[in-house]
């Protein structure tokens, strides 16, 4: 099964950038992947999504700011925040899609100050 390691969480300020990766342990092309984010006492929430054709999905309260994409010979998923807010703040997930079957990474928290 696919393994994901996510990175490039830490503190920022609203208003600032953040780019967090997702690096699966194998070649990724024929997945469907996506980032989630779960803050304290909330469920997870999908972020953004992208197919394997790079078709795109976002959660509306982030269109316009974060933008997903994949760089498949990296086998290497990307989630760009720009101009973050402090409601941003959660661990974010990455997640693969095949065949029925879903795969989880251990998550990087991700704080936004204001």
């Amino acid at each position: 099964q696919v393994q994901l390691v996510e990175s490039g969480g830490g503190l920022v300020q609203a208003g600032g950038s953040l780019r967090l990766s997702c690096l699966a342990s194998e070649m990724i092309f024929s997945y469907a992947m996506g980032w989630y984010r779960q803050a304290p006492g909330k469920q997870r929430e999908l972020v953004a999504s992208i197919t394997s054709l790079r078709s795109t999905n976002y959660a509306d309260s982030v269109k316009g700011r974060f933008t997903i994409s994949r760089d498949n010979a990296k086998n290497t998923v990307y989630l760009q925040m720009n101009s973050p807010k402090p409601e941003d703040t959660a661990v974010y997930y990455c997640r693969a899609d095949r065949g029925g079957r879903t795969f989880w990474g251990q998550g990087t928290q991700v704080t936004v100050s204001s």
